[in-house]
């Protein structure tokens, strides 16, 4: 299998090096319009299956050039992207594969049309009908969340006859706090997209209709297992409430997402960094958004910087995902929980491990997206854009555990009994 990854920064690199051990994968192309970037992460990976090239994303016949042949494109650069590289996908006959989706920079996710809007509209998905007449799949959002959590709510959904509601929960608790007082906000992926989650109104499913609600609301401590014990939660924009209703043709009457509060990145958007609009200084016009990515840092070189050493350390934090999934089997009211590490590690020996095994302990996105374009090739994959809840999800579980990773996940079912 041939496959082109276009994105070289904090996931491209991790998910070129997951691909470099791939008995599979035959030959990988990296691009990035930073050919430097590319070079450097070639390098460190020491692989002759890979080769690099300069690609501009936004240029959709550059792309089209570089997928000659090859059998998927991972799209791992930023979302305002996805659409040339599904236009490079269908023009040269590769399947796509992306790991984030949606409207990609306006604060009103149906502002402009993009695959959340459509749904929630219910308008054709663009795209799907020409991939589909193509026989190629545009899976999107194939990561750790969206990805693995859809995954494993179809493997719950598929237990039952019909769904009624659908909770999902990511937590994020620091267990070894940094000696500073006061810390600037640091994002561990895309600062835009990070700030993006907290600062668009969320929405939710209810009542077989999607409704947007304030931001930092729906306030709960939710308590996860195990040491990582109460964490707080907000409603918070994902695209699950919204894939997950439309794909999983249950009934499902509700569907919601929360994630850990940060509180640093509600400071900002509460002062109206997240803001888009112009605003005048000495002379010059600049958007409050435009200054604060430009001053906070970018995790992108995490991938080159990490070594055996560094993935030894203490673990500064532990995150966790806990899905909830409730409806009936055969009359019958039932309950699911489901919780595992999100990150696919809970202590720095697993995160070892991880490193050897992928030269990155940093793969919770990149081997899902991995995993993900391998199954757009079998012939029981639907064909079409769709989400990673269309998949097979026992056939997706045992492709990670037969590349190295196996989530360890407590399944506990509640149902009412009779004495």
């Amino acid at each position: 299998m041939k496959v082109l990854v276009l994105g070289a920064g904090a996931q491209g690199g991790p998910c070129v090096s997951v691909l470099s051990r791939d008995l599979d994968i035959s030959e990988v192309i990296l691009g990035d319009i930073d050919l430097e970037l590319v070079n450097k992460v070639i390098k460190k990976i020491g692989s002759p299956k890979i080769t690099g090239q300069k690609i501009d994303a936004s240029n959709v016949r550059e792309i089209e050039l570089a997928a000659e042949n090859v059998d998927a494109i991972i799209n791992m650069t930023v979302t305002k992207f996805n659409d040339n590289v599904m236009k490079a996908a269908l023009n040269s006959g590769s399947n796509y594969i992306d790991t984030s989706f949606g409207e990609p920079e306006l604060m009103d996710i149906c502002e402009r049309p993009n695959i959340l809007s459509q749904i929630i509209k219910k308008e054709p998905i663009k795209f799907d009908k020409e991939f589909k007449d193509a026989g190629l799949t545009a899976l999107v959002g194939c990561g750790a969340s969206p990805g693995v959590a859809n995954v494993i709510v179809r493997y719950l959904t598929n237990k039952l006859t019909f769904v009624n509601e659908i909770r999902i929960r990511v937590g994020r608790k620091v267990v070894n706090a940094s000696n500073e007082i006061v810390s600037a906000w640091a994002p561990y992926w895309s600062p835009f997209r990070a700030l993006w989650g907290y600062a668009v109104e969320p929405t939710i499913f209810e009542n077989g209709k999607y409704k947007k609600l304030p931001i930092y609301s729906g306030y709960e401590e939710y308590n996860f297992s195990d040491s990582v014990g109460m964490i707080p939660q907000v409603y918070h924009q994902h695209q699950e409430p919204i894939t997950l209703p439309h794909f999983i043709d249950k009934g499902v009457q509700y569907c919601d997402f929360k994630y850990t509060i940060d509180k640093n990145a509600g400071t900002l958007i509460k002062t109206g960094f997240a803001s888009t609009n112009p605003i005048e200084i000495r002379g010059n016009k600049v958007t409050p958004l435009e200054v604060l990515m430009k001053m906070v840092p970018n995790p992108g070189d995490s991938f080159l910087l990490e070594t055996s050493e560094t993935a030894a350390n203490p673990i500064m934090a532990i995150s966790r995902a806990a899905i909830e999934v409730t409806g009936t089997h055969e009359k019958e009211d039932v309950e699911y929980k489901v919780e595992y590490p999100i990150t696919m590690f809970s202590t720095s020996e697993q995160r070892l491990d991880l490193f050897e095994k992928f030269g990155s302990s940093n793969i919770y996105v990149s081997l899902p997206a991995v995993i993900g374009a391998k199954m757009c090739r079998l012939k029981d994959t639907p064909r079409g854009v769709i989400a990673a809840e269309c998949l097979d999800p026992d056939l997706f579980l045992k492709n990670m555990k037969d590349m190295g990773v196996q989530i360890n996940f407590t399944e506990v079912c509640k149902k009412p009994i009779k004495i």
